[in-house]
C-alpha cells in the first residue's frame, strides 16, 4: 500500500447537482482515515471474509454514523482492495449481506 491508496476525492462523494451543504459536508469527511480503518477491519477477518454488520460491530466504529462506514466498502471495491466473494450471510436484520474479503496482492 502506498500513502495515496486510501482516500476519495470529495467530488466523488456528491452528485454534481447536490446542494451546497452536501458539497461542504463532503469536504469534511476524512475518507483516507475511514477507508484505511475499514480496510484493516476486513483484513482482520482473513480469508473467511466478513459482512458489513461485523465491521460495524467493531469497537473502533462505535458511535460512527452507519453511512460513514458503509460507504467505504464501495470505494474499496472500486479500488480493487477488497472483493465480493459471492457468498451471502445473514445480517442482524435477518437479511443477507455480501461477504467481502481483502484481495490478495
Amino acid at each position: 500500500m502506498t500513502d495515496n491508496t486510501f482516500g476519495t476525492h470529495p467530488k466523488k462523494l456528491v452528485r454534481a447537482d447536490a446542494i451546497d451543504t452536501s458539497k461542504i459536508a463532503a469536504l469534511t469527511v476524512n475518507t483516507t482515515v475511514l477507508e484505511e480503518q475499514v480496510y484493516k477491519a476486513v483484513v482482520s477477518y482473513g480469508n473467511t471474509g466478513c459482512i458489513q454488520d461485523q465491521v460495524l460491530a467493531l469497537p473502533q466504529f462505535s458511535g460512527m454514523p452507519y453511512s460513514s462506514v458503509t460507504a467505504r466498502f464501495r470505494s474499496l471495491l472500486d479500488k480493487r482492495l477488497i472483493e465480493d466473494t459471492g457468498e451471502r450471510r445473514p445480517g442482524k436484520s435477518g437479511r443477507t449481506q455480501r461477504v467481502i474479503r481483502v484481495l490478495a496482492p
